[in-house]
């Protein structure tokens, strides 16, 4: 049976019990040590680990192969996060702009053109979106936007970027953030609320983008990738699910699987707090601190690589998906 929570996030109710939360944490930091490790190896994915190096030599044949140089540890991990963070940087502004209180209230009185020009040419996200023609599977995201009322997303945005901005006005502390321990301490659950979502258009994905974008240091992105890693770093365990992984909807008949769409954004905020204090102190170990201002990209960086190691098999599930609805 799926829990209620406000609407049908479509996970099971055991899944927001502290104590299954915790269950499905102890295997998951068993298992980020190993993936970070990867990370280093293949420098963020732009290399070729030595163990397959290893396995391509001996398939054609060789004995022995060319010796690498011994990796600087710190200026590969140095690197890949300032290559991070310079990538995430690169489009901020347009959502810091646009997404500001007081713009938004500009738009208060003309919402069609914040829906046809603001939000469809200015956003990074929507716009790219929208102009995507080749992956078919966002044929019904440009239906659904064109069929939105104007009203309606600018009512949604400016809830979202309200609510981002009071819980990070009023419940916002840099040192005690990264000291809690239960999920309903983070309540972010409020968030997939009806009056936070626009059915098909501004979903957990997007507006989760729109507030990482502002504040990075609250606020992580739930990605389709992010959702897709915490299916591998859980190692597709079920722990106690009767429907297979909270991570994933499977539709038996058209013999498809995607990451689960509507995995409820308060849950997926407390297990990418839990990841950074992870990443915390494996980048300490070696003599980086990771900078809280950007919390959750050094986060998104490190669930986007996970998801990438598996995007053949993810492929594969994923076959037919033009069928599936998103959330975006």
């Amino acid at each position: 049976m799926y829990y209620l929570r406000e609407q049908d996030s479509s996970i099971e109710e055991i899944c927001y019990k502290q104590e299954h939360i915790d269950k499905v944490w102890d295997e998951i930091k068993q298992v980020i040590p190993e993936y970070f490790q990867r990370c280093i190896d293949t420098e963020g994915g732009h290399t070729i680990q030595d163990s397959e190096v290893d396995k391509l030599a001996e398939k054609f044949g060789s004995t022995s192969r060319p010796q690498n140089k011994v990796k600087d540890v710190k200026k590969v991990l140095e690197r890949l996060l300032k290559e991070t963070i310079a990538d995430f940087e690169k489009e901020r502004q347009p959502y810091q702009d646009i997404l500001d209180l007081e713009s938004l209230e500009e738009y208060k009185h003309d919402v069609n053109s914040f829906k046809n020009t603001v939000l469809k040419n200015q956003i990074p996200i929507i716009r790219k979106t929208l102009q995507n023609k080749q992956a078919k599977e966002l044929d019904k995201f440009r239906i659904n936007f064109n069929k939105a009322q104007p009203g309606h997303l600018f009512e949604v945005t400016s809830n979202i970027i309200k609510l981002a901005n009071e819980w990070h006005n009023e419940r916002y502390n840099a040192k005690e953030f990264e000291q809690i321990n239960f999920c309903d301490d983070l309540g972010y659950y409020n968030l997939d609320e009806p009056n936070y979502t626009a059915f098909g258009v501004i979903g957990g994905g997007i507006k989760s983008h729109f507030i990482f974008k502002l504040f990075p240091e609250m606020y992580p992105y739930r990605s389709r990738e992010g959702v897709w890693a915490l299916y591998y770093l859980s190692n597709k365990k079920k722990f106690g699910c009767t429907q297979d992984s909270q991570f994933l909807m499977i539709n038996i008949e058209e013999g498809t699987t995607q990451q689960n769409y509507f995995y409820p954004y308060g849950l997926f905020a407390f297990y990418a707090l839990r990841i950074f204090n992870k990443l915390k102190e494996l980048y300490a170990k070696h003599g980086i601190s990771l900078p809280i201002e950007y919390r959750f990209v050094a986060v998104d960086a490190f669930l986007s690589f996970v998801s990438r190691s598996h995007q053949d098999e993810i492929n594969v599930l994923k076959k037919n998906s033009q069928n599936y609805h998103y959330d975006y």
